[in-house]
């Protein structure tokens, strides 16, 4: 678990949710390892996502089925002990909550008791009820997760905008309902139209995180390394780059191999 710093105050999930209402937003960012963490950290975001997108970020994998719960436990571990701050949230990987209640139980509380995170995050509204209730009767944090789920896509087929017919915008209405009612602090809203985004935040007392949710959400998140520009290949619409780390890396690189093979590094000054 990360060492508490006395002059730094704790993000908590009571303090995401005073922030909804006072109307001041949620800045929330995913991360992986302990260098990352900490950057993400020391500049100030809220909620940190240890996100199973790692299957595809950190693992090259096509969708977010294949990490297991090992690996969110490692990945987890390595951002809590660099974060001094921020709320750390963890996705419960596929196939560790869906279909028993009770294994989603055992599943959260290994999170919490080997990484040290604050809460974890699950994909799905009432056919998951069970185990979200069963979760938080343990005490352990929960945060939702509507829209586009990418651990459901091979029943969904596409990565597209969901709930822009009426009978699943109104599904989606009454699941995030739900969430608030069984006692999650927060849900994530990814990749829906705008105004129900708003409809849903106005609807709810819990805050609501959107991506690709349009700009009513009461915060936003992105995958660090497409905010970063280290991943070229993903461009959503609603992805914006903040830098091109992609190329100041490769830069620095070939700048490495050139000095190497020129015989200028390492020079005098930076030999023993």
């Amino acid at each position: 678990m990360s060492v508490h710093t006395p002059d730094i105050k704790r993000v908590t999930t009571h303090t995401i949710q005073e922030m909804k209402n006072r109307g001041e937003k949620i800045s929330c960012l995913t991360a992986y390892d302990y260098s990352m963490a900490g950057i993400v950290d020391a500049a100030g975001v809220e909620l940190i996502l240890v996100g199973d997108s790692a299957s595809n970020v950190m693992a090259g994998h096509e969708t977010t089925l294949p990490i297991t719960i090992d690996q969110m436990i490692y990945h987890a571990t390595s951002v809590v002990r660099a974060v001094k701050r921020a709320l750390v949230v963890v996705d419960l990987p596929f196939g560790s909550y869906q279909g028993n209640s009770r294994e989603a139980l055992n599943s959260a509380i290994r999170i919490m008791k080997e990484s040290g995170a604050h809460a974890v995050k699950l994909e799905g509204g009432l056919e998951i009820k069970d185990s979200i209730t069963r979760i938080l009767s343990a005490g352990v944090p929960v945060m939702g997760h509507l829209g586009l789920t990418p651990q459901s896509i091979y029943k969904f087929g596409t990565y597209t905008v969901r709930a822009k017919q009426e009978a699943e915008a109104a599904k989606l209405l009454e699941d995030c309902k739900m969430l608030e009612e069984v006692g999650c602090f927060s849900v994530v809203l990814e990749k829906i139209p705008s105004a129900l985004t708003k409809k849903v935040s106005e609807s709810v007392t819990i805050p609501t995180v959107g991506i690709g949710a349009g700009p009513h959400a009461d915060g936003q998140i992105l995958v660090l390394h497409d905010l970063l520009g280290i991943n070229k290949e993903f461009k959503p619409r609603f992805l914006r780059r903040y830098a091109d780390l992609n190329g100041v890396m490769t830069d620095a690189i070939s700048n490495y191999i050139k000095d190497v093979k020129g015989k200028s590094f390492p020079n005098e000054q930076e030999s023993y």
